[in-house]
This record gives structure tokens, sequence and C-alpha cells, in this order.
């Protein structure tokens, strides 16, 4: 069974502005790595927009009323200190939160294995009621619950390997024993949240890494404390924030992950998929700001789905 990659232009035309690191070269640097000799089994499709349905059940209607209402025409908007919209950016938004349901659908229905969704922008910061960290809505928590309220599943597993902790997506679970939330990342780092000590109701594990750690940490990380809480879990459906900017050439941050990292991490997480969610993964992308970098570690990913 194959995989699929869900993106569209829409995603490109997001401009939070010159110099801004979330810029649309980084799709475009992760679309022309996804080219080629070695991709040619992967399933290409447009990424739907949203149901407005589906961002609710993340965001209250009052949240998305404010986002569409600030949506500018003819310039950007900053939404907070790091958060900007363009004339492109709601429809952009719209469909990368599309693209997780889109993709969701079509894994559980069993028409693809896994799947790769290549949009911007990203989503792991955003708040059931607040953007933040370049993220408008929640793209990997809404795709959680389209799981869970249109196709019945029960528990949903969101791993994130993104260098920055994903709050959005840790608040939008903390309170739902049945979604688990799972993150590694650099501390002290932004957005300041992610300490081991937050657990939820037990679904929420956090295991942070100092500046200069590496693939050894990293590494241990799982094989010590997440990968047997995913086991506990047994997930129905493996969900991942694929943010590639713990890589060392990325200039966010201090951690020190090499391009393999992200090929074993995403083994693993396929193998957990494997021994209790049917093999069903579904990824989409978060950060990862050298060009460069991204585009090797995302190549290294997509095939770990294409192998599964």
């Amino acid at each position: 069974m194959q995989t699929l990659l869900y993106t569209h232009p829409d995603c490109l035309a997001h401009e939070p502005g010159l110099g801004h690191p979330e810029s649309p070269d980084r799709l475009r640097a992760v679309l022309r790595a996804l080219e080629g000799e070695g991709f040619q089994d992967l399933i290409r499709a447009q990424a739907p927009l949203a149901e407005r349905a589906d961002l609710e059940r993340v965001h209250p209607a009052a949240y998305i009323d404010r986002i569409e209402q600030l949506a500018p025409s003819d310039r950007t908007v900053h939404l907070d200190a790091d958060t900007a919209m363009s004339p492109g950016s709601l429809a952009a938004a719209y469909r990368a939160a599309g693209a997780v349901c889109a993709a969701v659908d079509e894994v559980l229905a069993g028409r693809a294995r896994s799947a790769f969704c290549a949009v911007r922008p990203p989503g792991h910061h955003a708040e059931p009621h607040r953007p933040m960290g370049f993220c408008i809505f929640n793209n990997v928590a809404i795709g959680a619950l389209h799981a869970r309220e249109i196709h019945g599943l029960r528990r949903v597993a969101v791993i994130d390997f993104d260098v920055h902790h994903g709050n959005g997506t840790q608040a939008a679970f903390a309170d739902d024993a049945d979604l688990m939330y799972v993150s590694t990342h650099q501390w002290p780092l932004y957005p300041g949240t992610g300490s081991p000590a937050e657990r939820g109701l037990g679904n929420i594990h956090n295991v942070t890494l100092p500046p200069q750690a590496g693939s050894h940490e990293f590494r241990h990380a799982y094989d010590a404390r997440l990968l047997p809480a995913l086991e506990d879990f047994r997930p129905e459906l493996v969900l991942i924030s694929a943010g590639f900017d713990a890589h060392s050439h990325d200039p966010l941050a201090n951690l020190e992950l090499g391009d393999d990292d992200y090929r074993w991490v995403t083994d693993e997480l396929v193998w957990i998929a494997d021994r209790h969610a049917k093999g069903r993964v579904v990824s989409t992308l978060e950060g990862g700001y050298n060009l460069a970098a991204l585009a090797r570690s995302a190549r290294l990913h997509v095939r770990a789905l294409m192998r599964a």
C-alpha cells in the first residue's frame, strides 16, 4: 500500500514578510527533495480546504471568526510578534488543516498506508484560543479530533520531534486521556512550555533536551521513555508533527541531530503503528529553517514512510 503526499500551491502564497524564517522557500525545498528517483511511487494529491466543523473541534468559533476578520486583502498584518498573515495566508491555513484531515480520511479508509502533508503555515504552537509561533490553526490536533469524530477512533497519538515544544497541541490534548501528546524539544527555548512535570491526565509526555544534545540523547529519550509510553497507550492512529529544526545546521536552535536521526525516529514510529494502528501514519510539516538540512531530513523521513 502506498504513501500519499498532500500539498497545494496556496501554501506557497502565505508570506509572513521579508526575512521571516517561515518562508515559502521552505516548502519549495521540501517539494524539490521529494521529486525524482525514489519518489516515483509517491501519490501526489491536492490539499483541500478544511471544513469549518473540523477547525471548530480545536478552535472556538469566535477564534476562527477573528482570524477571518483579520485576514488582509492587500498587506501583511501581525497576529503576534512572530506570526503574520498576508493576503494568501487564510487559504494556506485552511489548506494546511484540510490536508491533515484528508490524509486521515485516506489512511483510515485503507486507500493508503501513510501520508505526508507538505504544507504551511505550521500548526503545533497554535493554541485553541490564540495563534503564535508562526502558527494559525493547529493542523495536527485538528486531524486527531477529525479521526475521532468522523472515523470513531478512540486513542490517537501525536509525536512531535520539532525542536520547539508544541504548546498548542498539548493545550488541546491535556484534558483528554485518550489523546496522547509526546514531545522531545530543546529546553530552555521558545515557547517556554514542555516541562516533564506537565503531564495532563498522564497522557502528556515531554522529554527536554539541553542545548548541544545530539543523536545519543535524542534516541535515548525515545528508547527509554517515549516508545515504551506509546506501547502502553496502543494508539489506533499515529500522527507526527515533523519539525526538522533540531538539526545541527538549523539557525533557530541549538540541538545537534543529523539527517539519519529523522530516518531512525520515523522507522521507530512506523514500528509502533504496525503493532497497534494497522500501520496507519499521517505526518505533517512543522519547523525546519536551514533549507538544505530541511530538504535532506524530509527526504529521509518520507522514504521511511514509503518503506513501511
